[in-house]
């Protein structure tokens, strides 16, 4: 590799550099956070780095972008230079992993970053990087990773914490908890309305111990969700396409990184997709008895696992029939917890005895009578059921409000439901409305 002469002057050293890594040799999420790592010298037959003197150039303190070349293409990890070179080593500690990595061609296209040593002649493995180079990369990674704070404290999150948010008995909490340490892989099921992705991230809070909101990764799947989305594709880039990390490689990734904690992947309207495509090879990495384990990956054709760490929850609506069941593929990797409305849980009957409202005391009875009928119906059951969440959040209770929730919410359901069977609509129609005239 040649430079000229005025491109070495213009380039004097500067305590900033961008190391290039090939995944398959050397993977930047198998080094911790402050542990150093010796990045050696010579290659495997022998011979030097290329732009050797970089590696000589390096200094105690200096700051390093971490860049994880094909096929992931992105930057993954800040680092600092942690001893100079030896005759073997350069040195290194990581300092930061992102959550959301860069990807190259954020990068590339930058005018700022036209003169970057790495983008001009690629082939290598330390590039200097001038100080307004580095400011700039770092300005875009702190658009999408803010800076850690040594002093920021993370509230500390207990099962009594749990308790008093989440309409659950203290059974239903450890049933939850057993049934997600075992299985690692859980689905959330009920009819809207019973809190599914509420109780889904306090769970994992509690699971935690604190709440730590960079450990926990929430989607939604569609019908138009893919493997390529979720796990890695080509996509396009002006006129050509690039490899891309999905979502939950990155996720997989950072979690790979810090394996002392553990990180929850949640999946809201997980039954919306199609997860035999969305999940591909997963389907066997998801299980417990195989997280860890490497399987080659369709489009990079690398080695990929799934990290011990992780726990995978899904949330399913029960109640929308034009929905597919979970393939049994899927299925059997799962465990399947059923969420019912929770009036009569001791959490609920605080927050309704606060509100102190006649009128919201006497619809509560209806709506469980309500649910009591829908779920004896042989083409509704239980799945059905009026959930909890449509009278939550509040800090006082009206009636106004209440006969919107009613009219807007509930009664459409019913109209759903019984679309069929017009008198026992006009009879649950009546009856709901009658609160409100009873207690005026």
């Amino acid at each position: 590799m040649v430079y000229t002469e005025a491109f070495k002057s213009a380039r004097e050293p500067s305590g900033y550099w961008w190391l290039n890594a090939t995944p398959k040799h050397w993977r930047f999420s198998d080094i911790g956070l402050g542990e150093e790592c010796a990045f050696p010298l010579y290659g495997s037959r022998g011979h030097k780095r290329r732009i050797f003197r970089h590696f000589l150039s390096a200094k105690t303190g200096d700051m390093v972008i971490c860049y994880a070349s094909s096929p992931i293409r992105q930057v993954v990890s800040v680092a600092r230079i942690s001893h100079a070179a030896d005759e073997e080593n350069l040195y290194f500690e990581k300092a930061e992993d992102l959550s959301h990595p860069i990807d190259y061609f954020d990068l590339k296209n930058c005018p700022e970053l036209a003169h970057m040593e790495f983008f001009i002649q690629p082939k290598g493995s330390l590039f200097q990087l001038t100080k307004a180079e580095y400011n700039f990369i770092m300005k875009k990674i702190r658009a999408s990773n803010p800076a850690p704070s040594v002093n920021a404290s993370i509230t500390p999150y207990r099962k009594e914490d749990f308790l008093r948010e989440v309409y659950m008995d203290e059974t239903q909490f450890r049933k939850l908890t057993t049934l997600l340490r075992r299985k690692q892989n859980l689905i959330l099921q009920g009819a809207p309305g019973v809190g599914k992705t509420f109780t889904a991230k306090r769970l994992a809070y509690a699971m935690m111990g604190e709440k730590d909101d960079s450990r926990i990764r929430l989607i939604q799947f569609h019908q138009n969700y893919a493997y390529e989305d979720f796990i890695m594709g080509y996509r396009p880039n002006e006129d050509t396409f690039h490899l891309t990390p999905g979502i939950f490689y990155q996720f997989c990734q950072q979690a790979a990184a810090h394996p002392e904690k553990e990180h929850f992947f949640m999946i809201d309207e997980i039954n919306r997709g199609n997860l035999s495509k969305i999940f591909g090879e997963l389907l066997m990495l998801i299980e417990p008895e195989y997280r860890g384990t490497d399987v080659t990956l369709a489009y990079s054709g690398k080695p990929f696992c799934v990290p011990k760490n992780i726990y995978i929850i899904g949330m399913m609506n029960t109640a929308d029939r034009s929905l597919a069941m979970i393939d049994y593929a899927l299925r059997r990797r799962f465990s399947f917890f059923e969420m019912t409305p929770g009036f009569q849980s001791q959490g609920f009957r605080t927050y309704q005895e606060s509100l102190g409202s006649k009128t919201m005391n006497a619809l509560i009875e209806k709506i469980q009578i309500l649910n009591a009928e829908i779920a004896s119906d042989d083409s509704l059951g239980t799945g059905c059921c009026i959930g909890h969440s449509y009278f939550c959040g509040q800090e006082q209770s009206t009636d106004e409000w209440l006969e919107q929730v009613v009219d807007y919410d509930i009664l459409p359901m019913l109209q759903e439901y019984w679309f069929d069977d017009k008198p026992r609509l006009l009879r649950w129609d009546c009856a709901l409305h009658e609160v409100f005239h009873d207690n005026r």
